[in-house]
């Protein structure tokens, strides 16, 4: 989450980065996955990769909550 101390481009640009987060991850692991299908002539590695993108996109995502809600424990002098 966005920290009250940011500029206003910066809080912009930190809330769209999580919006992004999860779509974007699934579609360039579901756009690789079509591309190795097509080369070695499978149907299902776009699924599977699909999948991973979305599972890493949950990971990073849970990952850059929890240092916003530690950052937004401490105080504004502590160093983060």
């Amino acid at each position: 989450m966005p920290r009250r101390d940011q500029s206003a481009a910066a809080m912009i640009g930190e809330v769209a980065s999580l919006a992004l987060l999860l779509p974007v991850s699934s579609l360039v692991g579901g756009g690789i996955g079509y591309l190795i299908d097509r080369a070695i002539g499978t149907h299902f590695l776009w699924i599977v990769l699909g999948l991973l993108g979305t599972a890493g996109g949950v990971i990073e995502l849970l990952r850059m909550l929890r240092r916003d809600a530690a950052r937004e424990t401490k105080g504004p002098d502590e160093p983060s």
